[in-house]
């Protein structure tokens, strides 16, 4: 239907020059993302979610005053392990930092609870956002949380936790990463992955593949009873990246009644050769300042200063606004408009020019709409086809009890 559309102009439409035609379908659809990595900013000093952050860049691309003014009611907060050694200390120091960030989400909720709720049901997600809160789902990104005892998944899910991404960027103790430079460890899933597969089936919280390689996406869809998502990953076809996925396995995801959100990390968009003076320059300004995600707020102006200064001497190319809706009408064509949404990755490495925050988003309906799809498509892409798989998986666990 919109294949003919698909290379429609999308040229330069700011998000406050959005028609109000295109603004009304935005702000009257729940719009949802499914993978938000703001958690990473809770524990900087001076830093609060109620505050606009716009100042700050890349650093933070979510917050309260933003996400109204880009009309986001909400989406999955993330708890991010970075993946660390596996040995006992290693898997210590993930359980504990998990635990930490899920603390986090909750203090977070807790102190702007008059505009946030959390959400543990596709209907409490509906009940929320007519209210005018802010839906707040938990994921976890990386299961190394849980290496060191598996059982804790049910007290994560106890805690809020919904939707669970095996692996990251390099491969752990349930599964190959779709990066990690030593190749397959497990060739898929490990038999500890597996047993995970069914705990999560078990408790009904929703399957993540982003990430994984393609060996654990395929075992992932034959092992899992309910459909899997992926929750921020571009395509495969458009940039031929580890990192994204191809056509094949994307009819397959839908052909299951998953559903792939649609990623915006440019250097899974476009082509961005490294320049290795730029990297060198940008790990010393790191060893200066420290971890990004600990930054004060009084320090990031002289941070934001120096990194800028990198930028400008060592220019690269930007993935656009163009680049992620080419990602995304292809995705819709491959798929289907039933198994699409939107998982951006912000605060995560995500974001355009063009698209640099969350306050951007309806720019996308804009172009959505631009492109031939309906208003009760748009409904789909950013939260319908989001909450049937919340739904059946947790359908499918009520019916195992």
């Amino acid at each position: 239907m919109a294949s003919a559309l698909a290379m429609i102009c999308l040229d330069a439409v700011a998000a406050d020059e959005v028609p109000p035609s295109a603004r009304r379908v935005h702000d009257e659809a729940l719009v949802l993302d499914t993978h938000l990595d703001t958690p990473a900013n809770f524990r900087r000093p001076g830093w609060n979610i109620a505050d606009n952050h716009e100042h700050e860049g890349d650093l933070s691309q979510v917050d309260l005053p933003r996400m109204k003014a880009g009309g986001l009611d909400g989406g999955f907060w993330v708890i991010y392990t970075a993946q660390g050694a596996r040995d006992v200390d290693g898997k210590r120091a993930a359980r504990d930092h998990g635990l930490d960030r899920l603390v986090s989400i909750h203090e977070m909720l807790a102190a702007n609870a008059g505009e946030m709720e959390l959400a543990l049901t596709a209907d409490d997600a509906e009940r929320i956002g007519r209210a005018g809160k802010r839906v707040s789902f938990i994921s976890m990104e990386n299961a190394a949380p849980l290496a060191s005892d598996p059982s804790l998944l049910t007290a994560y899910h106890r805690l809020g936790l919904r939707m669970l991404g095996i692996t990251h960027v390099r491969n752990n103790d349930f599964g190959d990463s779709s990066t990690d430079p030593a190749g397959a460890e497990w060739n898929g899933l490990s038999p500890a992955g597996r047993h995970l597969v069914e705990e999560a089936n078990r408790l009904g919280i929703v399957l993540d593949a982003s990430h994984a390689s393609d060996t654990v996406f395929d075992q992932l869809l034959t092992l899992s009873k309910a459909p899997i998502v992926l929750s921020h990953t571009s395509a495969d076809a458009l940039y031929d990246h580890a990192r994204n996925i191809d056509d094949s396995r994307i009819r397959q995801l839908a052909s299951k009644g998953g559903v792939i959100h649609v990623n915006a990390f440019g250097g899974y968009l476009i082509d961005i050769p490294k320049i290795p003076e730029r990297e060198a320059a940008m790990d010393a300004l790191g060893e200066k300042y420290g971890p990004e995600n600990r930054l004060a707020t009084d320090r990031v102006t002289a941070y934001l200063a120096e990194r800028r200064a990198i930028e400008a001497r060592y220019p690269v190319k930007r993935a656009t606004f163009e680049n992620y809706m080419a990602h995304l009408l292809h995705i819709l064509k491959v798929a289907g408009v039933d198994h699409v949404g939107i998982g951006a990755d912000w605060d995560g490495g995500g974001g355009v020019t063009g698209m640099e925050d969350v306050s951007a988003l309806p720019r996308i309906t804009d172009a959505l709409l631009a492109a031939g799809y309906t208003e009760q498509d748009v409904r789909k892409i950013w939260s319908g086809n989001l909450l049937r798989v919340i739904r059946e998986a947790q359908a499918i666990a009520s019916a195992e009890r």
